[in-house]
């Protein structure tokens, strides 16, 4: 199956776009599945509904943080790896949707209030933009990393 898919069929089973995205790389980076999705859970859409940066976008800055970050051993170096990875990756997200605000992908739609979560459900969001977003970022990822 493609990391793209895995990812995918966890956001299917209820885990938030971050979780997804994450998961999706455990095996790659050696990374414990469960500790991973607990790690990420706050960050779905958009930081715990804020609709800030997009949940899938974080889960994917998480995957180039455990591949490249700097650990108790590593000297800044690391870090601009990271920062650098991290760029090119939001970028490019940034180039195919046009941005990587989980407000403005989801046309203004409002998830903290019951009002926006029913937008959200009678748009039918969840199948037309988030699952796209989770599926690029990883296919995304695997060219940047």
């Amino acid at each position: 199956m493609k990391r793209s898919q895995i990812a995918i069929a966890k956001f299917t089973e209820g885990y938030n776009c971050a979780q997804s995205v994450l998961f999706s790389f455990c095996d790659h980076l050696n990374c414990d599945k469960d500790v991973a999705l607990k790690i990420s859970c706050g960050f779905g859409a958009g930081r715990g509904r804020k609709e800030e940066v997009c949940g899938a976008v974080t889960g994917g800055i998480m995957v180039i943080g455990l591949r490249y970050g700097r650990g108790e051993k590593g000297d800044s170096s690391f870090t601009e790896e990271t920062y650098k990875k991290t760029r090119e990756f939001m970028d490019k997200f940034k180039e195919k949707h046009g941005t990587f605000i989980c407000r403005k992908l989801l046309g203004g739609c409002e998830l903290t209030t019951p009002e926006g979560q029913a937008e959200f459900k009678e748009k039918d969001l969840y199948n037309k933009v988030c699952k796209q977003c989770v599926s690029d970022a990883v296919d995304i990822l695997e060219k940047v990393i």
